[in-house]
């Protein structure tokens, strides 16, 4: 069975941009950057909602999939299609599709981003690990990184990892 992450930049108060959508504030460094290149080749297969899809739009140089060829899965009820063959839009419930392609042959799959998506992903005891690079920031208001929850998740630390720059990262287990 694949393992799927819920990976994410996040500040200290737990928002994952500013309330304008921007993420100006996020700390880029070789330490993350060398991080991001060993995840990467973890997985093949990235779930994203349409509000962390259209801002991702804008920063990957008129690249339709703003992750390169990786496959991508974007969970929206209002885009019909997408002109780039490896990004699939997808308006079935989420934990029912993502069920399905946890059982499929492949890689890790990353839920990037959005925590409306990562809410019923939770909440269907999908999600395995979670992976954040928290920043020393505190925006005070923004895009929440979580919604509530029905229940409580508890999890198992993994590993922390301390930056240069002043960012953790940690990666937790989710404990089902």
């Amino acid at each position: 069975m694949r393992k799927v992450t819920f990976g994410v930049a996040n500040s200290l108060d737990n928002y994952i941009a500013r309330k304008d959508g921007a993420i100006d504030w996020l700390m880029w460094s070789d330490e993350v950057q060398s991080l991001i290149v060993d995840f990467w080749k973890t997985i093949d297969t990235i779930l994203m909602g349409r509000k962390t899809y259209n801002p991702s739009l804008s920063h990957s140089k008129g690249k339709k999939n703003p992750y390169g060829g990786m496959k991508t899965y974007v969970f929206s009820r209002t885009l019909k299609s997408s002109t780039d063959k490896s990004v699939e839009i997808v308006s079935e419930d989420a934990a029912k599709f993502v069920r399905k392609l946890k059982n499929q042959e492949g890689k890790g799959i990353c839920v990037m981003g959005g925590g409306e998506l990562a809410k019923s992903l939770f909440e269907a005891n999908l999600i395995d690990e979670i992976g954040f690079n928290i920043h020393p920031v505190l925006l005070g208001t923004g895009i929440p990184l979580f919604h509530e929850m029905e229940r409580q998740i508890d999890l198992e630390l993994l590993e922390c990892k301390t930056f240069k720059n002043g960012c953790v990262y940690v990666t937790y287990r989710v404990k089902n």
